[in-house]
């Protein structure tokens, strides 16, 4: 029975592959503009004039491109493409691919936003149990008003102030990018700190206002389990608090966090996309953004290809593992 609900869970996996692929392949065409032509015009217009020969260059390179066949073979040709991991070439960046370009984002992106998720979710977790358990310090509610109050400020809104603050005024970290200009990139602790300092500002703002979330949610989730007669039952057989509050509350409390955290770990490509502008870190965000001003349909489809895959990806691991984590969920069906 739980291979036959794999099996079908991944099915249901793949269809939602191939009809992300489809809708990403004919949005874009609903906009009626020949990515090509318009990134051939703009550039002709940076020197001032239009190239006469601009629109035999247009032809050769919809040729290139694949975009002078009929629609249903472009269809057929981007479905097979993206099968075999073929994203295209960037328009604007050519001849780069595109799978190339998110590549060499994808670590940037995972290493931030993964590791501020999983930290936000556990210092979250663990200050919304407390501040719901009666047994907690007192000294403890200090904390609720400044969590809802960051929870509420935008990611890139607080990532301003803290650049303002540590980047500009007190000049204790960088203010832009993912290393220093001239960087050697390498596996040597030199590059590693460097790395880290320039991430400690995009990582601060996102945990700031992430933590708050965890928090308000897993303490609803507490009041919620604190009232169950499993816990009241428990309470009269005497248990010791800590156990309570262990193996009672926060096990069953902290399901729905799960789900949460893997839909969070899935939209982490997209996730804090300003983050990524405002402070030029070479993620999936800064990518989307420019891909986005340059017009760059493809990398566009790329980008936005990947999140999606990667959202249906969690959204499948969280249906396999679901069960495990909570044992009233069974494979079968009543």
């Amino acid at each position: 029975m739980q291979v036959i609900y794999i099996v079908k869970r991944f099915g249901v996996f793949l269809l939602i592959i191939w009809l992300a692929a489809t809708l990403n392949f004919f949005l874009p065409k609903l906009s009626g503009q020949d990515p090509v032509r318009s990134k051939l015009l703009q550039e002709a217009a940076l020197g001032g004039y239009v190239h006469a020969g601009i629109e035999d260059m247009v032809k050769v390179y919809q040729l290139k491109f694949g975009l002078d066949k009929p629609l249903w073979r472009q269809y057929l040709s981007y479905i097979d493409d993206v099968a075999h991991g073929d994203l295209n070439y960037s328009i604007s960046n050519y001849p780069r691919t595109v799978a190339s370009m998110v590549g060499e984002a994808l670590p940037w992106t995972i290493a931030l936003l993964g590791l501020t998720t999983l930290f936000s979710f556990a210092a979250g977790t663990v200050l919304g149990a407390l501040l719901a358990w009666p047994g907690a310090p007192r000294w403890m509610q200090w904390l609720m008003p400044p969590l809802w109050a960051l929870h509420a400020i935008p990611f890139f809104l607080l990532g301003l102030v803290l650049m303002y603050l540590f980047a500009f005024k007190l000049q204790w970290l960088p203010i832009f990018g993912g290393y220093s200009a001239g960087a050697k990139p390498g596996f040597d602790w030199i590059f590693i700190i460097d790395v880290l300092r320039h991430a400690v500002l995009p990582a601060l703002s996102i945990v700031l206002v992430s933590v708050g979330g965890w928090a308000l949610a897993m303490r609803g989730m507490m009041v919620t389990t604190m009232g169950e007669d499993y816990v009241t039952f428990a309470e009269a057989k005497g248990l010791r608090n800590k156990t309570i509050f262990a193996r009672y509350c926060i096990r069953n409390a902290i399901l729905p966090q799960t789900t949460g955290l893997a839909l969070a770990l899935g939209q982490i490509l997209s996730g804090a996309v300003l983050v990524e502008v405002i402070f030029g870190y070479p993620g999936i965000g800064a990518l989307l953004f420019q891909a986005i001003e340059e017009n760059d349909f493809f990398l566009i489809q790329g980008v936005v290809f990947t999140v999606i895959v990667a959202l249906g990806f969690a959204t499948f691991v969280l249906d396999v593992i679901y069960p495990w984590l909570d044992p009233r969920i069974t494979y079968r069906r009543s």
